[in-house]
């Protein structure tokens, strides 16, 4: 009886947790980015067609994906505009390289867009999703910089890093560096 007390007891802490960030994750997350030294893991903007992509896609032809829909690239380029409203600094920005991705880094307009074969879609590449998990978790870990690293990623990727699903255009900021251990600071829902 002592073991089930205890089991929903973390269960219900956990719970809670998950929805402090939810809810009061706004100021938190605004704080972090603008202290930099944080990394933020934007999900793509909107890209209709479910999960993953057509059959046949090539990650090197955008014709072959899901792409964003007009409403995903205003979202984008909003996004980005009140980023830049609110004095956060990106100093590096990386993208996983399917196109939703590369686009939506692209419009925010905050900087050169590098493309990271290890924020590519677990879901499209679910063979090698805990190698992909792994060295995204190496990237965040190894960051050092004094402004915020944003990558663009899909849900999937966010999810097992962070254990958070989150919307198109939603950004979850976490801590990097050594001894952030990926922790949710706060989200933010910008679009």
């Amino acid at each position: 009886m002592r073991r089930i007390r205890f089991a929903i007891l973390t269960i219900l802490l956990g719970l809670c947790s998950a929805a402090d960030i939810a809810a009061g994750g706004d100021a938190e997350a605004w704080s972090a980015l603008r202290a930099g030294r944080h990394v933020a893991l934007m999900r793509h903007a909107d890209a209709p067609g479910g999960f993953g992509d057509p059959p046949g896609f090539k990650v090197d032809d955008c014709a072959t994906q899901r792409n964003l829909s007009a409403k995903g690239r205003a979202d984008a380029s909003r996004i980005g505009a009140r980023l830049r409203s609110e004095g956060i600094t990106v100093e590096k920005l990386l993208s996983s390289p399917w196109c939703r991705c590369t686009d939506t880094a692209t419009l925010l307009q905050l900087g050169p867009v590098e493309a990271e074969p290890t924020f590519g879609n677990v879901v499209v590449l679910r063979n090698q999703r805990e190698s992909l998990t792994s060295g995204a978790r190496a990237v965040i870990d190894q960051w050092r910089g004094n402004g915020t690293l944003l990558v663009v990623t899909h849900g999937a990727n966010i999810q097992a890093l962070t254990g958070i699903q989150p919307a198109s255009g939603e950004i979850v900021v976490v801590r990097g560096g050594s001894g952030g251990g990926r922790e949710p600071v706060g989200r933010l829902m910008l679009d």
